[in-house]
This record gives C-alpha cells, structure tokens and sequence, in this order.
C-alpha cells in the first residue's frame, strides 16, 4: 500500500466540503428533508474512517528511521586500512574514524558488523542487517550493481608488489616462471578474468585464507616473491614492512566510497552521505585524516623508517616502561610520549644538543625546573618531565578546540613557544582562517619568519616552520607506533586521543 497517497478528510462542517459532497446527489439540501435527516447518520459512520485516515503518515525515510533508532549499522570489513578492534576495545581505522564522524553530524551512535568480502556485505545491505558499507569498497561501474554509492574520498590501484633488491617485474609477461600471489577480494571478478585471458602463462595462486596483510608480510619475509595488493594497503604497510615496493600497476585508478542497498528505493541516507562529504573535503577534515592514516603517503624515506624500525626493536624495549609510567600518570597513550621522545633524541637516554636541552626529552633548564625534575639525564625523570610539560600546554589551549588538533597545538608550542603559537592563530585569523583548526593555523606559523606579519605580532620574529615539521615527525612516529603495537595503547587523555 502507499501510505503517501492516504486520504485526508479534513473538516466535515466546512460549507464548501458539504456543497462538493452532495453535489451528486439526486436530493435537494434543505433543512426539512430527506437528505438533510439522513446525512448525519452517514457522516457518523464515516467519522471512525476519517480517524484512521487523518492518522496515516507518509512513511519515513531511511534516515528517519535510522535517527529514530539511535544508531547506524555499518558493514565493515576488518583491516587497518578500514576498520579494527582489538582485545582491549581499541578501535581504529580510516573508515572507523569517517563513520563516527558521519554519525556525530546525525547525532547517532554507531553499530559495526564486521563481514567478510563484498558478498556479504551486499547481503547485510539487502536484507537491511547493515544501513550502510563502510568498507573499503571499490565503486564499479555495472549496471547491475546492487549497490549505490557515495563519493569517491580515496582512489587506488592494483599493485604488485616485490621485495626490494629482487628483481622488479614491468608487467606480468615478465612473473613466470614464479608465482603471482592474489587473495579473493584483491581483484574484481572481471579483472582477474581478463588477467588470466591476457597472460595465459601466469600461475596465479589464490588465497581464500589470507588478507592482503598477510601476503605483504609474506613479501616482506621472502616467503613469496609477488603479490597483488591495493597501493592504500601498499601505502600503509610500509610503515612496518620497509622492505616492500610496488613494481607496477593492474589497474586503472578507481574510487573508494561508501554505499547503501539500490533495493531500497530510498536516498534520504546518500545524500546525507554526499553532503557530509562534500563538508568535511572542502573544510580540510578529510585531508587530515587521509594524512594521519598514511604517512608516508607524499613520500617515503627508507632509511629513515628502517632506522625507526631498528631502533623500536632494539631500543625501545628497556625504554618503554618509562613511557607506561608517565602515560599512566598523566593520562597519555604511552606510543605519543615515546614519538615525541624518538623526535627529540632518537631514544638516546644521553643526548645533548650544543643549546644546552637534554635527555631521552630534550628538555631545557628552564622547563626542568618548571615541571620539577633536578636530573635530565635520567631517563625516567626526563620521561615524566616531558609528560607534565606538554600536560600543561594541552591545558593552555582553550578547550573548545577539539582533539586531535589540541594535542596538536600543544606540540607545536612545545616545540616553538606558547607565545609564538597564539600569534600564528591571531594570523590565522586575520587571513579568515579558523584559529582553532591546526590544518589551518600549520599554514600560517611559516609567515612568522617575514617582517610583514612577524611585526604585526606580539612575540614578534620565529621559525615558523620547525613546528610544522616538529608536529609532523610526531604524527608520523605515532602513526608507526600504532601499527607495530597496536592493542597496547595504554589509557587516553580526556577520551580524545591524537
């Protein structure tokens, strides 16, 4: 039934209703006859109809419902690169973080069905298990594609991918006589069809049990020599697996987006899709995210995430219970106080710099003094040191500036000056930019280093990009940090880590 189309009667005693009314009927209307005695009756036996009619409502929407409801379900499937949860709740994930988002603009929660593929995830879609796929999903282009789909926020290609100092392949001509390893949902159907047709030779083995993780570390431990991945998941894997190389390209770039079922015939909810991310592209949030989720996704130095590695497993170690104890105390995750210790001294408890700042936090005199540590060669107190500072730059900046760019903030001051900070916000300002936002306040610190705007300013003359780089190393080794140790986060400061 469409409940659209219900009838409305709105006012039976409206003259203009009772002349259409009896406008067909054979009787006069007058108040002594027939009609005029029998048409009361007739409007009693029809008033229980109009009850029920004036009661039927347009049908809600997809979205109406979902609001009413209080949560969306989304369909996801696991990975680093989309969503994770492990042992101690932690959740992460580039599409973990765009969905809670998306629900704070609708004021919902948010209910995650973990699924294996796309298969399933369209059957969660169909049957309306899911609202929504936020999965990591490929857009195709077939016009019997049971799904509809949002913005295209990342586009990727299929990789294969090698072991560096191994010979590198430029096509699939040149894999035979080894193998091309491939998991189900690496390639499209059609793709991997036209892979087989085109280079009849190729030995392709195809993996059921295993992710596209799997494979790469497989690459990386030489266990296999090629593999077909995604470059987002080639992109992020580097971080840990520095060894692995994209050797070329399977496929044209495609979209990344979310989608809703076709079947039900509803697009309240992608447009609220569309119009979130429409939002968050054109006010930066969306580029930050991609930047904190991929961080070597402009460039990538070899040596410098080989020494990062090196120096995590041979290192950090006998350091780590330091920053457990100054993250339990303060509140921190210990993985942001361990970033910031390998920015300032590559983790070397004997650090010295002809400044004069010393130790595994590179603390100066003055700061020393100020947070009440007597040794800054001590590791441990230099750990707690550097903690308590940068707790009280977190609590300088204002509060209504949002996680994680209060963090942020915090960083850059600890690097540059509180001081010299708020004149780049005022800056910021002055040039229409948001003041709380660091991806529009990171813009403006260089301008502290020309006469132009450093003379408008209160502290007058800085480097102003040492802090960006200062906060950007940070984010970068923090990033590391969370792929090689995540499940051991530690508490998180104000429920709003970095």
């Amino acid at each position: 039934m469409n409940w659209k189309r219900c009838w409305k009667i709105r006012d039976l005693r409206s003259s203009a209703i009772l002349s259409r009314t009896t406008a067909g009927f054979p009787w006069s209307w007058h108040s002594g006859s027939s009609a005029a005695k029998i048409f009361p009756a007739l409007v009693a036996l029809a008033l229980p109809a109009c009850v029920l009619l004036q009661g039927c409502a347009e049908k809600k929407s997809h979205l109406e419902l979902i609001r009413e409801r209080g949560a969306i379900h989304v369909a996801t499937r696991p990975g680093p690169t989309t969503y994770q949860r492990n042992d101690q709740g932690e959740e992460r994930g580039l599409e973990y973080e765009l969905v809670r988002l998306f629900a704070a603009t609708q004021g919902i929660d948010v209910k995650f069905i973990p699924a294996d593929g796309r298969e399933q995830i369209t059957g969660l879609l169909g049957s309306g298990q899911a609202d929504l796929a936020a999965a990591g999903l490929a857009r195709t282009f077939r016009p019997d594609d049971p799904l509809v789909y949002g913005p295209g926020f990342q586009w990727v290609t299929r990789q294969v991918v090698y072991r560096y100092g191994y010979i590198r392949p430029s096509s699939p001509a040149d894999i035979p006589p080894h193998k091309l390893h491939v998991t189900r949902n690496a390639l499209a159907p059609e793709d991997l069809e036209r892979l087989r047709f085109r280079y009849p030779h190729l030995n392709l083995v195809l993996h059921e049990d295993k992710d596209s993780f799997e494979l790469l570390e497989m690459v990386e431990y030489g266990k296999i020599l090629y593999a077909v991945a995604a470059s987002n998941e080639v992109v992020w894997s580097r971080t840990s697996l520095p060894e692995l190389r994209a050797a070329f390209d399977l496929t044209s770039p495609e979209p990344l987006g979310w989608a809703v079922s076709r079947s039900r015939g509803d697009d309240s909810l992608i447009k609220a899709i569309r119009d979130f991310h429409d939002h968050i592209r054109n006010d930066g949030r969306l580029a930050g995210l991609l930047e904190q989720a991929y961080p070597f996704a402009d460039s990538f130095d070899y040596v410098e995430a080989r020494s990062f590695i090196d120096r995590y497993n041979e290192v950090l170690p006998e350091l780590k219970p330091y920053f457990m104890s100054a993250a339990d105390e303060l509140g921190f995750d210990w993985r942001l106080l361990a970033a910031i210790s390998y920015q300032e001294s590559h983790w070397n408890k004997a650090a010295r710099s002809p400044t004069g700042v010393r130790g595994l936090m590179m603390l100066t005199k003055q700061t020393a003094r100020q947070v009440g540590i007597s040794d800054r060669l001590d590791p441990v107190l230099s750990v707690h040191g550097g903690a308590r500072y940068l707790s009280t730059l977190i609590d300088k900046i204002p509060e209504r500036v949002p996680e994680p760019d209060r963090t942020w903030f915090a960083l850059a001051s600890y690097n540059v000056g509180f001081g010299h900070l708020e004149d780049a916000r005022v800056i910021t300002q002055k040039n229409g930019g948001d003041p709380d936002s660091w991806a529009d306040v990171k813009k403006r610190l260089p301008l502290l280093t020309e006469h132009k705007w450093y003379s408008q300013t209160r502290f007058g003359y800085a480097r102003g990009q040492e802090p960006v780089q200062f906060v950007g190393n940070i984010r970068k080794y923090y990033t590391m940090l969370m792929h090689l140790t995540y499940g051991d986060a530690g508490p998180v400061r104000n429920s709003g880590h970095p």
